[in-house]
Order: structure tokens, then sequence, then C-alpha cells
């Protein structure tokens, strides 16, 4: 299953890009073979200043045919990592081809477009930065793919 992260703008060099696509790499080495990955990032970048429905137009183009559509809102559902993993394992064993998990800009991520997600995940109740939320996600999708390889990164 192909792993795409559609983020709402554009990240420069610097130590989040090292974490992120650190992480990206450890997912794609343990994920290979439990048909995870590879993982990549889109970054749209709304230019003509549309707000949130803009963002949500430009993120609707990058959405592959068919994905499996995951928002990261901070009124989406909490889960454990644990339980994480199952969903991805859950998704993959039923033949999803495309997972697409979608991180919004400053103002978050437009209504209509959350309300046609599968899932909305929280990493919390707190409003983290959306560049923030990129290198939590590559971590949690790592700390998956280790999960169910049953690789001792993950400790509970």
């Amino acid at each position: 299953m192909r792993v795409h992260i559609i983020a709402v703008g554009r990240l420069r060099a610097g130590p989040q890009k090292d974490l992120i696509d650190d992480y990206l790499q450890r997912f794609d080495r343990t994920g290979r073979a439990l048909g995870l990955g590879p993982a990549r990032v889109v970054e749209v970048d709304d230019r003509k200043g549309g707000g949130m429905a803009g963002e949500a137009a430009l993120i609707r183009r990058a959405l592959p045919v068919g994905a499996v559509l995951v928002a990261l809102d901070e009124r989406g559902k909490l889960e454990t990592s644990p339980a994480f993993a199952q969903r991805l394992a859950g998704w993959r064993d039923a033949g999803r081809g495309d997972l697409a998990l979608v991180i919004g800009g400053a103002d978050g991520i437009d209504p209509g477009l959350r309300a046609e997600a599968d899932l909305s995940l929280s990493f919390g109740k707190m409003v983290w930065p959306h560049m923030l939320v990129r290198v939590m996600l590559t971590e949690q999708l790592y700390r998956a793919a280790s999960i169910l390889a049953g690789a001792p990164y993950h400790r509970e």
C-alpha cells in the first residue's frame, strides 16, 4: 500500500525536514517486506490565497483515485500506536492500494474535505504546528511498520 502524505505548505531544509526524511527512509525499509510503502510527501501551496477551500481543491487534485483518506485534525479520533498499526494493516489486507494522509494549513482542513475522510485522526487535544505534525506522522508510520514487523523499536 503506497502512502501519500499530502500537506499544505512548503518545508524548507532544516532539522524538521531531516527528521521527516529519516523516518520516511526507515518506514520504506521496514515496510517494504510488509507490503507498506513507499511513502512520499506531496506539498501543495495555495499561492492564490483561496483559504481552506482553495487548499482543499489542491489537496483533492493530489489525492490518488480510490485512496483511503485520513485527515489529521485535532477533533479526530485518538488512537494508540498499536491500534494505528493494525488500522494500516487492515487497509493493506483489504487490498487498498493507496493511503492519503492529509495535513492542512494554518487554519486546518476545509470542513467539506474533512467530511469526505474515511478517518479523522488526532495527535492529541492540543493544536500542533502543521510542520511538526509531519514529523510526528512520519515517526508514527515508522513505528507502525516496526510494530507490524515485530521489531523492538516500539516498547509498551
